[in-house]
């Protein structure tokens, strides 16, 4: 649960940071490090962190903390024998490595937060699938 709240914290922070000046330059970024991208500014990849990286995984957070039922996520679900929201942290680790691939690809570099938040998607995906887990989740 620390590590989806931690992803969601860091991104809505970032996305925010990104929507609010899609220059990038109050977070130290440049227009320029898009050239290889298919954005002009940093406005949608800055709406896909704040939405789908950050508020996904705070509600997927209370989903984990409460269990509530909810609907539509149940409807996507495809581990039905287990709360979604254990489904959808598998999810967003599956989602939060490709994000940081496809970033890479269009940066066409690297940094350290590559690395930590590659790992952070991989710890997602293995610590969803402990057997431990999965018992804490399971829908009887």
């Amino acid at each position: 649960m620390f590590l989806v709240l931690f992803q969601s914290i860091s991104a809505i922070a970032g996305g925010w940071g990104l929507v609010s000046n899609p220059s990038g330059s109050n977070l130290g970024f440049s227009v320029s490090m898009l050239e290889h991208s298919p954005f002009p500014d940093f406005l949608i990849p800055g709406l896909f962190l704040l939405v789908i990286l950050g508020i996904g995984p705070a509600v997927i957070f209370y989903g984990l903390l409460k269990k509530p039922k909810f609907r539509l996520a149940e409807m996507i679900n495809m581990y039905k024998n287990y709360h979604w929201s254990l489904t959808f942290s598998y999810y967003l680790g599956i989602v939060l490595v490709l994000w940081i691939s496809i970033q890479v690809y269009f940066l066409r570099e690297t940094c350290l937060l590559h690395l930590v938040y590659s790992v952070l998607g991989v710890l997602i995906i293995l610590l969803a699938n402990l057997p431990a887990t999965k018992k804490c989740y399971r829908i009887n």
